[in-house]
């Protein structure tokens, strides 16, 4: 390979135009010629100016001839040679769907090699304000907070591949400014609303086991559809969870992985739930413990499951919350029964406790005021 020119060897010329020119060699083409980057000036002291940051900014960088490639072309790159076969098929579909409706629209057509900072915090901006771009390029409705956080997730880690791949020097989504975490608010079935909610199950013996097994461990519901009699250890009362069902887009299902690496794990189920699943093994003719009730050699439809809890509800007189509030019932109820977020992580398949602290603030907070009356009342007594 010729050797690259060092980082001061930079041209410098003026153009017919009346503007500085300069350019550097930041890499070389498989046949030896160089790549080079230009940078323009009205003047030679701005020109040199610009012309030295360049040379930082590319400074031990050797980049490839691929470095040439527009945004979307190395996106649908990036989608097809690395995402494939390493993310959930739900996840990849979200991926392609951003990059044609959100990020080629406006970026897709730039060179990655030139694209800055600046150019992508004016994208997610006007992203925000304008939302997806359709095939006619006219604007469609705000983007929500968490949905530019997930444009930025994805498309940051498609540029840190970019840099490992020598096609850019550096990540130019590092540097932006995107919405902070504003969750939706999360719903709860309080002691009370608990019990008319029971009282309703209990007159629906097909889905009572399912909704028990959902209300004491606090699966996802892709999770608690994919658990096969393998998983479930009668003797000891443990469940392994290794799997999740999630419906296609089109129709149909799909079993895969759980959502994330912590999310495969075991739990030790309370003494209740181990025993309804004991007897609904006796009696079962399914591999899955939770089965299509009309194809019992397909788990349970995560669907089926959804409008379900939304009849139940309804025969309640209860909120319509959402499945996965069902989750956040059971985690708000054992923080406050005393369970420690370390466990709590562990049995909910978070990543780390921090981030079950960080998403149950509302118990923890209250945790802390126990806490503190607790200690307050102790020192009281010693004094």
């Amino acid at each position: 390979m010729a050797k690259r020119r060092p980082a001061g060897d930079g041209l410098v010329r003026k153009r017919s135009d009346g503007r500085w020119e300069g350019r550097i060699v930041v890499g070389h083409k498989a046949d030896g010629s160089p790549i080079f980057r230009s940078v323009f000036a009205k003047t030679q002291g701005e020109l040199l100016k610009k012309l030295h940051s360049r040379m930082e900014e590319y400074r031990d960088v050797e980049l490839t001839e691929e470095s040439g490639m527009t945004l979307g072309q190395w996106l649908d790159k990036w989608l097809a040679d690395y995402m494939t076969l390493t993310v959930r098929e739900s996840t990849l579909n979200s991926y392609k769907s951003i990059t044609e409706h959100h990020i080629k629209p406006l970026l897709g057509d730039e060179k990655i090699g030139s694209i800055t900072t600046a150019d992508i915090q004016k994208m997610y901006n006007w992203l925000r304000e304008n939302g997806r771009v359709n095939e006619h390029y006219e604007k469609g409705n705000a983007l929500s907070d968490s949905f530019i956080r997930r444009v930025h997730m994805m498309l940051h880690e498609a540029m840190d591949a970019a840099v490992r791949e020598r096609l850019i020097p550096k990540n130019p989504t590092e540097g932006t400014i995107i919405p902070k975490v504003n969750y939706a608010p999360k719903q709860i079935l309080t002691e009370e609303q608990l019990e008319k909610f029971m009282e309703a199950l209990k007159q629906d013996p097909l889905w009572f086991d399912f909704f028990y097994t959902e209300l004491t461990t606090g699966m996802r519901r892709g999770e608690i559809c994919g658990l096969k009699w393998q998983d479930f250890d009668d003797k000891t009362g443990r469940l392994h969870i290794h799997r999740s069902v999630s419906n296609r887009k089109g129709g149909g299902i799909r079993v895969g992985e759980t959502k994330t690496e912590s999310g495969a794990r075991t739990i030790l189920l309370p003494p209740s739930t181990a025993e309804i699943l004991k007897q609904r093994k006796k009696k079962s003719y399914s591999e899955w413990i939770f089965h299509n009730p009309t194809v019992p050699e397909l788990p349970m439809n995560p669907s089926s499951a959804y409008r379900h809890l939304k009849t139940l509800l309804k025969n309640a007189e209860l909120p319509l919350i959402r499945f996965h509030d069902l989750r956040h019932t059971f985690a708000t109820h054992a923080l406050n029964s005393g369970v420690d977020a370390k466990t709590l992580s562990g049995i909910l398949g978070h990543t780390n406790a921090s981030f079950t602290l960080d998403t149950y603030t509302h118990m923890t907070t209250d945790m802390h005021r126990k806490a503190s009356g607790v200690v307050g009342g102790f020192l009281d007594e010693i004094m």
